[in-house]
């Protein structure tokens, strides 16, 4: 065979094999396929009031409930926030605190893809926005706080106690920014509704009217007309966007602390090197231990 015979005859071979490479590369591609996280379960939900939320739980893969059932903690934001939630108390429980594992997550979010969806600023606030955010936000919903609270401890508890065998007396509630806001107006106006609160980042300037619902709340207590859920955490970040936002959530949990004597047992932290939207990142540890811990 000649020289250019045999260049002919690899050309042959080459055009012959291109295909069969196309092919090969073809099935070697990687297929994106979504991310699945374990031992969860999301649904839509409607309350009375025709909103529509979507509801992330997180629940112990294998294992017997506890004698009293599940221990259950709310995160409010649950699109931004439930998997960071979700996939700690999994480690936790393999790791280190296998009580933790004993437990329940359920995020409260909504129908979209968005991390936050506007939706928040009608559940988690009693009233139109202060200003100057009263411009900013003169189109959006506000003050639907107490029908949102009433679904969270009403329709969606209900339909969390028919899926799984939970604690009604070990329930918590996690809640960021507006979001923090409404967690401490829960303790205000249904001081049982929980047995833990925990506030990151509270948004208490946001509404005047928490002011005389803390003095109520306080007095109630006081003269024994309220009893109140055994645990408080209220956490905030040192480089919060504002010093006011964590101005307040330290001058409040330092305005918390002689409730000890009534029964509020409260724990406070300032996140080193945080910011606003870091904080209920940082906290997630810090949280799921402070709403699993009993008594």
């Amino acid at each position: 065979m000649t020289s250019l015979s045999r260049i002919g005859a690899s050309l042959a071979l080459l055009t012959l094999a291109a295909p069969a490479f196309a092919a090969s590369a073809k099935a070697e591609k990687p297929v994106a396929v979504g991310y699945t996280m374990p031992a969860t379960a999301t649904w839509d939900m409607t309350s009375d009031s025709g909103e529509v939320y979507r509801i992330f739980v997180s629940y112990p893969e294998k294992g017997e409930p506890p004698a009293g059932g599940y221990p259950v903690l709310y995160i409010l934001d649950g699109n931004a926030i439930f998997g960071g939630f979700a996939e700690t108390r999994r480690l936790l429980a393999m790791m280190e605190t296998p009580d933790i594992g004993k437990s329940i997550v359920v995020g409260v979010g909504y129908p979209t893809q968005d991390a936050y969806d506007m939706r928040r600023l009608y559940d988690f606030t009693g009233g139109p926005p202060p200003p100057p955010w009263d411009v900013d936000f003169k189109e959006q919903r506000s003050g639907g706080w107490d029908k949102f609270r009433d679904f969270l401890t009403g329709k969606l508890r209900m339909e969390i106690g028919q899926r799984y065998k939970i604690n009604p007396q070990r329930q918590a509630l996690f809640g960021h920014s507006l979001g923090g806001l409404f967690a401490i107006h829960t303790l205000f106006s249904r001081p049982n509704a929980f047995h833990a609160i925990i506030a990151a980042s509270p948004s208490l300037f946001w509404d005047k009217s928490m002011l005389e619902q803390e003095r109520n709340f306080v007095a109630g207590l006081q003269s024994g007309a309220v009893t109140s859920p055994s645990r408080l955490l209220v956490v905030s970040g040192e480089l919060e966007e504002t010093a006011l936002e964590r101005w307040d959530a330290e001058a409040f949990a330092k305005r918390m602390e002689p409730l000890s004597a009534y029964g509020l047992r409260l724990q406070s932290h300032v996140y080193a090197g945080e910011g606003h939207i870091t904080v209920p990142i940082r906290s997630v540890s810090d949280t799921l231990r402070f709403a699993f811990s009993w008594p």
